[in-house]
């Protein structure tokens, strides 16, 4: 009787977690991670290449943006799935490290998972997947580091290709033989040497954007464009051989920190005091004359009197600039950033060859140019409308990262998806010399990078099979530089041809894109939090601990 009790009764399930979380876990959790990372991949996918399209994204305000850069598309499409979110690191990291490739990265990292997925049916174990992927990844940094060729800052015209390849493709192409010029000619500007090292500070150069000409009038200048008017027209609208005063401080009478009562018992007095105030007015604005500057920029605000006694003396005055626009003139022009206005000397004067009041669609701006020795330069993009300049400014940017990134490591590699193909290449015959699953694992990842040339492909509507075939050939007979010329579809010496990309974006896309699949691939449980009904019934103003 008590033995038919025990089997009638039912064990009490065991709860773990709170009420509302989801868990998945094994092989469904596998695939659910993998289809996040496929899904994000296949979003940008399309961008990638000279024929990449662009994509339109509208946010909940009605902003529009229209970009190539992969980097932009996956940050303003607010991705919420955790897996997902992984691989927009990814782009993130690309874009940090180089500045240009983030596309390459995210879609490398798809194809990987992509990739393992089919080993996983095999049933080969996701640590063993991992440990092939390790390996090749290791490897493959070997192989780029031994086929990359050295360049130098001397090698102008193989920075200019470098500049070409990274805006082919995007909004700037119409005009990318100017841009590219300009960038090459803005970064031997500022380039720097330590010892033997190249040294390039990336926010050495700064990319202003103004709307309302076309893109063949954007401009490099050798000093600082900074979006602040005169703030007195009666002051010069040109200032030649510019002695230029960096101020910190607030050029007004300043208010006192306690609470003060003035009594004034007659209107003499309240001249008096009125007397008073103008005078230590009228003392900065000759205490910023006697320095010697012509030229005057302040952080903070200038009061209607100082402006009307600096216009008097001809001095040029800018207020409320930007800390960053006030650390970037510093640089250029040699001045120092005074705090104390009663310290200010001559020794703390910068020097420019010209200040220039300029209007630019109806808005005046200050150019600081012709800085001997300019630490720092603008590159003044144009554009017929806001999206234009905004691409424009992107694939700049991506341009100076790519250049920037060549001349740090002093080497390059060939584009057009002959690095990739040459990779697998080598790696294929890697893996016929190990034992194990792993060599599975190393196969599959030399597979997987051919999906940068078949994009390359696909995008410019060929026939993907035939493109690949072609260049495994090409490249079985030595020709490390075989890649694919996407407007006829044969292939070609990309060396040759100038597609040329740093070693760093395909090392830094390689390494963080295999380093996020082998992350995905070793996660076999997926717990989601339920919401703490304790929590979310806090009184209002109570602090939510």
């Amino acid at each position: 009787m008590g033995d038919l009790m025990g089997q009638n009764q039912q064990i009490q399930p065991i709860f773990i977690l709170p009420e509302g979380s989801q868990r998945t876990t094994g092989k469904s959790a596998q695939r659910a991670n993998i289809m996040a990372a496929k899904l994000v991949a296949e979003t940008v996918r399309t961008t990638l290449g000279p024929k990449g399209m662009d994509k339109m994204l509208v946010d909940a305000m009605g902003d529009v943006i229209v970009t190539n850069d992969g980097v932009t598309i996956l940050k303003e499409m607010c991705i919420e799935n955790p897996s997902a979110k992984m691989i927009v690191e990814v782009a993130k990291t690309q874009e940090d490290e180089v500045g240009d490739g983030t596309t390459t990265a995210v879609v490398l990292a798809g194809e990987f998972l992509k990739q393992a997925e089919t080993l996983l049916d095999q049933e080969i174990h996701p640590t063993v997947i991992a440990k092939g992927f390790r390996m090749s990844a290791e490897k493959s940094q070997e192989i780029l580091n031994q086929i990359a060729e050295k360049i130098s800052d001397k090698d102008h015209d193989v920075l200019k290709k470098i500049a070409l390849t990274a805006m082919t493709g995007k909004g700037a192409e119409t005009a990318k033989d100017i841009l590219g010029a300009l960038v090459v000619e803005g970064i031997i500007q500022v380039l720097s040497k330590d010892g033997a090292k190249l040294v390039l500070d990336r926010d050495s150069i700064r990319i202003e954007k103004k709307t309302g000409a076309s893109i063949e009038d954007s401009r490099l200048i050798k000093g600082v464009v900074i979006d602040k008017e005169r703030v007195n027209p009666s002051m010069p609208q040109k200032v030649i051989n510019a002695k230029i005063a960096l101020i910190d401080s607030a050029l007004e009478i300043k208010s006192t920190e306690t609470d003060a009562k003035i009594q004034i018992n007659d209107p003499g007095q309240l001249q008096a005091f009125l007397d008073q105030e103008e005078r230590m007015l009228k003392n900065m604005a000759e205490k910023i004359a006697a320095s010697g500057a012509n030229v005057v920029f302040c952080q903070k605000g200038i009061d209607d009197l100082v402006q009307h006694f600096l216009a008097k003396k001809g001095i040029y005055a800018g207020r409320r600039v930007k800390e960053s626009d006030m650390e970037a003139l510093a640089k250029a022009t040699g001045a120092s950033i005074v705090t104390n206005l009663h310290e200010l000397s001559q020794k703390d004067l910068g020097n420019a060859g010209l200040v220039e009041a300029v209007k630019m669609s109806g808005e005046e701006m200050t150019f600081v140019q012709e800085c001997k020795n300019a630490q720092v330069v603008t590159l003044l993009v144009r554009g017929g409308t806001e999206h234009v300049t905004d691409e424009i400014k992107r694939a700049i940017t991506d341009a100076v990262g790519d250049i920037a990134a060549a001349l740090q490591t002093g080497k390059v590699v060939a584009g057009a998806g002959a690095s990739e193909i040459e990779v697998a290449r080598q790696l294929r015959q890697y893996a016929e010399g190990l034992s194990g699953r792993e060599q599975l694992a190393v196969q599959a990842f030399a597979q997987a990078l051919e999906v940068i040339p078949r994009t390359l492909a696909e995008n410019a509507g060929l026939d993907p099979i035939d493109v690949l075939t072609d260049l495994k050939a090409a490249h079985d007979k030595k020709q490390k530089w075989a890649g694919i010329n996407v407007f006829t579809g044969k292939t070609i010496d990309a060396w040759k041809q100038g597609i040329i990309e740093p070693l760093k974006i395909k090392t830094q896309a390689l390494s963080s894109a295999a380093e996020v699949a082998i992350m995905i691939l070793r996660i076999d449980d997926v717990i989601a939090a339920g919401k703490n009904p304790e929590r979310m019934q806090a009184p209002q103003g109570m602090p939510d601990y």
